[in-house]
């Protein structure tokens, strides 16, 4: 397999024994380095992927080789085998099952993806740049949403620490999971306590079976189930609710992070009619097209409405110190579904007509006032 660039392996104890599962998979070349060198090792090979051996290492030495590594460009994956504590931010953290490293070239070639798609993301800004194109707005750093999956005693804990770090979304239970994969954006998914062997078999069978899921990170938080699915980001996290957010952060921030690049590379394909973070008409875009139908409407007859969507504002009233130990309060209840009970958080709809005398302006201004007066 071609990955722009060799593997680096850094371990300080000789070549470790996961390298002999990239060679049979044929991903080379590979070049080892200890963690004293891995830094300049880095700056002269240009690796594709870092791959880290992490018994036994200095944690001073990694992190200042992931903190190297976190601002590189193009994305350069860091995977940490065998991690003992909390690797970083953007370290993924790698744990074979019985010593066996058959799963690591698939996790390998998901991370690689990613690399890619920004690699070729680069070059499309390059390209603008050169030709004075208006650039689409990106940000790397937009936060990823997770979905969490359990009951029990732990989840109250375990919303918390994941909600610290991302987006949550709750269900407890596998049609409310479902649910949420078909009609949200999910970045990962942590499958917590309070269901059988058999019912997480099932689910992981049936997200390995589906293209959509394939790569969805899937965080298992209890040994019952050995990671033998086509499912090369599923990863097992053991622990305290704080631990097992930190370790599942990486691989929900590069899923989040591919699908971002996966949206601004559409934008680019729609030449800057599409929001790079949303996927949605940019304003402009949406103004001239409604100025258009506008237009269509009052030269060929017909009528024309415009409906306009709005949720109920939160924390109005309330002073920004006050807000965020609410929205820490508030942020799980809001988002987690019990099935057919739960609360639903419907939109307020207004509606205004197109009349015979009117103008772009006068219909958006009466539109904003129904909002306005729906609202009061």
């Amino acid at each position: 397999m071609s990955q722009q660039g060799p593997l680096l392996i850094v371990a300080d104890d000789g070549r470790p024994s996961f390298a002999t599962a990239l060679d049979e998979a044929q991903m080379f070349p590979l070049i080892d380095t200890n963690f004293a060198n891995a830094a300049r090792a880095v700056a002269q090979v240009q690796p594709a992927a870092v791959l880290a051996d992490m018994r036994g290492a200095d944690d001073e030495r990694f992190a200042a080789l992931a903190k190297l590594i976190a601002a590189h460009k193009p994305y350069l994956p860091l995977i940490a085998i065998q991690p003992e504590g909390i690797p970083g931010e953007n370290a993924i953290p790698f744990t074979p099952h019985a010593s066996n490293f058959d799963r690591l070239p698939a996790r390998l070639r998901a991370a690689l993806r990613v690399r890619t798609l920004h690699t070729t993301l680069l070059r499309r800004l390059t390209d603008a740049r050169a030709e004075g194109s208006v650039l689409p707005a990106i940000d790397p750093a937009r936060d990823a949403t997770v979905l969490l999956l359990g009951r029990g005693g732990a989840y109250p804990a375990l919303s918390v620490s994941l909600g610290e770090r991302m987006g949550v979304v709750g269900a407890f239970s596998i049609e409310a999971a479902a649910s949420h994969l078909n009609n949200r954006d999910i970045d990962g998914i942590v499958l917590g306590e309070g269901f059988t062997a058999r019912v997480m078999d099932a689910f992981l069978t049936v997200m390995s079976e589906d293209a959509r899921f394939r790569h969805l990170p899937i965080i298992l938080t209890s040994q019952e189930l050995a990671p033998t699915y086509e499912l090369p980001n599923l990863e097992i996290i053991c622990g305290e609710p704080d631990h097992i957010a930190a370790n599942a952060l990486p691989l929900i921030r590069q899923r989040a992070f591919e699908a971002q690049l996966g949206c601004t590379l559409r934008a680019f394909e729609a030449k800057g009619l599409l929001d790079p973070q949303t996927g949605l008409l940019t304003l402009t875009a949406f103004d001239r097209d409604l100025a258009g139908a506008v237009k269509r409407t009052q030269s060929d007859g017909g009528g024309l409405s415009v409906a306009r969507f709005a949720f109920d504002p939160a924390f109005a009233d309330t002073d920004l110190r006050t807000a965020h130990v609410l929205r820490d309060a508030f942020c799980v209840m809001r988002q987690t579904s019990n099935g057919p009970r739960a609360t639903r958080s419907d939109p307020v709809v207004t509606v205004a007509t197109l009349l015979p005398k009117d103008s772009l302006q006068s219909l958006l201004a009466r539109l904003h006032a129904e909002a306005h007066r729906a609202a009061s």
